[in-house]
């Protein structure tokens, strides 16, 4: 065997090996989103995403840093798909009142979203990285793009807002229809029908807007 078909053969074996453990990588994310779809975070063992894999418990690590960046994939799956809803429910307009009716739009998905992915939702917030760490780099780019969507609108509402501001605004925006949605949904406090909660998340973000509106 000469030089050349040495070189070749440990490519294709370079090329054979990173294929099956994309393969691998693949079929643990999606061994987990399921798991996740089904129980919870809580539900998540090593021994049962192997399994379910087809692989043995430390072929694991040898795709993934542990089993919080297999977390993090899997939750990568649940973002996409709620920017998926985001995108389908976004609209192009300008003014006032068309960034208050997308609001408003916006946040009713966001909610339906939650109701009809309750455990992948839950997973998004109730995972913590150990502490000192911060979630990568691309995960983060992935939770900025679901920011824009609302960024848009209040851009519409504070013209002369800084892009910080509008950031600033957008996060809090957020961080308001979240807790409604989360209180209606875990029911903390008490129950409330989905129906009563569009209500109440409309009627909140519907305020917001039209105080944006109005000045600083």
């Amino acid at each position: 065997m000469n030089d050349v078909q040495i070189t070749v053969n440990s490519l294709k074996t370079l090329m054979d090996t990173a294929t099956r453990r994309e393969q691998l990588k693949e079929a643990l994310i999606a061994a987990a989103a399921r798991t996740i779809a089904d129980q919870g975070l809580s539900g998540l063992k090593a021994r049962a995403l192997a399994d379910a894999a087809g692989c043995a418990v430390g072929a694991i690590y040898n795709v993934v840093a542990d089993l919080d960046e297999l977390i993090l994939l899997a939750n990568a799956r649940t973002l996409a798909a709620l920017e998926q809803a985001l995108t389908a429910a976004a609209t192009s307009g300008k003014g006032p009142d068309w960034a208050i009716e997308q609001l408003v739009k916006l946040a009713l998905t966001y909610l339906e979203f939650a109701a009809s992915h309750r455990r992948q939702w839950q997973a998004l917030f109730e995972h913590r990285l150990a502490s000192g760490r911060s979630p990568p780099d691309w995960y983060q780019r992935d939770l900025e793009r679901l920011f824009g969507y609302v960024e848009g609108p209040v851009a519409e509402l504070q013209p002369d807002a800084t892009p910080a501001r509008r950031a600033l605004l957008a996060r809090s925006l957020f961080s308001t229809a979240h807790g409604l949605v989360a209180l209606g949904l875990e029911e903390k406090l008490q129950f409330i029908p989905l129906p009563s909660l569009r209500e109440q998340v409309t009627t909140i973000v519907t305020a917001l807007g039209y105080g944006l509106a109005g000045g600083e």
